[in-house]
């Protein structure tokens, strides 16, 4: 099995092709929200739908800030780039929904004022 390497902070690297990939991510500012938010539920909901897409989760590491993934990707479907951004969005907005619900309204306006313009003009609401 080929072994490559792959740190998806922005999406800008197209990869498609069969191996196993380290990807890591981040909350914003380094900011705990996995554990403010009480959202790692949503982090394991994400890895059965890459599940579902015939790809495999060899190992991970969540913590309150980042997530570590040992990913085995198979090329045919979609590219492992928007695999991890449709991934990181659905894990942004249960985040967003869950520190509305516990009423984090500072931390709320701190997320909502780092999106930049352009962001901002195309609908999004917080940098997460």
């Amino acid at each position: 099995m080929e072994r490559c390497n792959l740190a998806i902070m922005a999406i800008r690297t197209v990869v498609d092709q069969k191996g196993v990939y380290f990807i890591t991510f981040t909350c914003h500012n380094w900011l705990p929200l996995l554990d403010l938010a009480n959202a790692y539920e949503s982090v394991y909901t994400f890895f059965d739908v890459i599940k579902g897409k015939r790809h495999s989760v060899v190992g991970y590491v969540i913590m309150p800030k980042p997530i570590h993934l040992l990913l085995h990707y198979v090329p045919g479907g979609s590219t492992l780039n928007t695999i991890m951004g449709n991934g990181k969005r659905f894990i942004a907005y249960e985040l967003v929904k869950r520190l509305e619900a516990r009423k984090h309204t500072a931390l709320l306006i701190q997320l909502a004022a780092a999106v930049e313009a352009k962001d901002r003009s195309r609908g999004k609401k917080h940098e997460v």
